[in-house]
């Protein structure tokens, strides 16, 4: 015969507005760091049997200062192509290897500049096989594109020796 397993009866769910409130403070939550693992537990037995601390206090910024003056991608993404087609991760590598890694430009910042640039006819985009014999979108300068890097970088040079004037002179 078998052992007859115990139930508990469900609780009653929250009202609508219960429920919102719980899932804002939820939000408001941060997963800070795992602790040591319980006690009972060998190590290596997955996240849901460790102990976790959890904070109220919101470590995320607002608004987060950019790391480049706006339009500054699209006129490093222009100047990019500029010499010949390229596909996203190409562009993203020379910017880097040109800038001696100063300049790192994640993909969640260069495939959406690069739509944008498609979208405004200053790029155009046709697949291909990469070096690597994979499918890749190779983006490259349309004539339009061209007169706007000329615009963009006269609007650089003009604001970079306006900043330097204020670094030497201020």
């Amino acid at each position: 015969m078998l052992p007859r397993l115990e139930t508990t009866p469900r609780p009653k769910p929250l009202p609508l507005s219960e429920r919102m409130k719980v899932r804002h403070r939820a939000a408001a939550l941060r997963v800070i760091a795992f602790q040591r693992p319980s006690r009972s537990l060998p190590l290596g037995v997955d996240s849901r049997h460790q102990e976790i601390i959890l904070s109220t206090v919101d470590t995320m910024a607002r608004h987060p200062i950019p790391d480049l003056l706006p339009g500054t991608l699209d006129l490093l993404i222009l100047r990019t192509i500029q010499a010949g087609p390229m596909h996203g991760w190409a562009i993203s590598d020379r910017i880097q290897q040109v800038s001696e890694d100063v300049l790192q430009i994640n993909q969640g910042s260069l495939y959406p500049a690069l739509h944008r640039l498609e979208h405004q006819g200053w790029v155009e985009a046709e697949w291909a096989v990469s070096e690597l014999g994979r499918r890749a979108r190779y983006y490259r300068l349309t004539v339009s594109g061209r007169r706007q890097l000329a615009v963009e970088t006269g609007a650089w040079d003009r604001m970079s020796a306006a900043i330097g004037r204020v670094m030497k002179l201020a």
